[in-house]
């Protein structure tokens, strides 16, 4: 083990960086893990991670096991941000509805134009629902492995107008009638992924019927494997 001793004049010298520019340099690192890091060293270094935060547009949350609270705040602080990813596939995210609604409060959930919930399992259409309708400016929205229904899908035809792409992997609960509402009210809508949702093949052409430019991924399998 390597333990780091820093003596009060060195110290010292961290603390006179001026906080604008620990925020700019702090504003290279991309790995969210070593901004929190970079914070903990003291007090100048965490205000400057914390203005870095709010200049921010894509925000991932991977590798911390964040819950409602923390991920909340973190949104909070980040005032400027477009690309929001706390999927289950960022290891140990574990966020519920109580954590969406909280977001959904932030400053910055009007210019979000990307959000991941994919295989939120703790999420409901309350959460979504609340989180969409603030949501207006969403281009690309990752629902996929979640238990929402065709509820959370009306709210995202109704507050996302913006919208282009969604992916719903296997949600299985919902049905012809929400897919029919996003393709008639979200008129920019370019692409949905619907592998493992448990849908007739015919109302496939009823939607091409109506949009015919849309991508449906997989393409011509809909119950195959979705390419990457």
């Amino acid at each position: 083990m390597v333990v780091v001793v820093v003596d009060a004049d060195h110290e010292a010298e961290i603390d006179r960086l001026h906080v604008d520019l620990l925020s700019n340099v702090f504003l290279l690192i991309t790995s969210f893990t070593d901004l929190a890091q970079a914070s903990s060293v003291c007090k100048g270094w965490r205000e400057g991670a914390r203005r870095s935060l709010a200049r921010r547009e894509r925000l991932s949350l991977g590798g911390w096991n964040m819950d409602d609270e923390s991920t909340a705040r973190i949104v909070g602080y980040a005032h400027n941000l477009k690309d929001l990813d706390i999927s289950r596939s960022c290891w140990g995210c574990q966020i519920t509805d109580e954590g969406l609604h909280k977001i959904s409060l932030a400053k910055c959930i009007r210019n979000l134009t990307s959000i991941s919930l994919w295989g939120m399992t703790g999420i409901t259409d309350d959460g979504v629902i609340q989180l969409v309708s603030r949501a207006s400016s969403l281009e690309h929205l990752n629902i996929g492995g979640t238990f929402i229904t065709d509820e959370s899908l009306f709210a995202i035809a109704n507050c996302c107008p913006r919208l282009k792409a969604i992916v719903l992997w296997s949600c299985r609960h919902v049905t012809e009638s929400g897919l029919i509402a996003l393709v008639n009210n979200c008129n920019k809508l370019e692409s949905i992924n619907v592998w493992g949702m448990r849908i007739p093949a015919e109302c496939f052409s009823g939607i091409l019927a109506i949009r015919p430019a849309l991508r449906i991924k997989p393409q011509g399998n809909y119950v195959g494997n979705v390419s990457a």
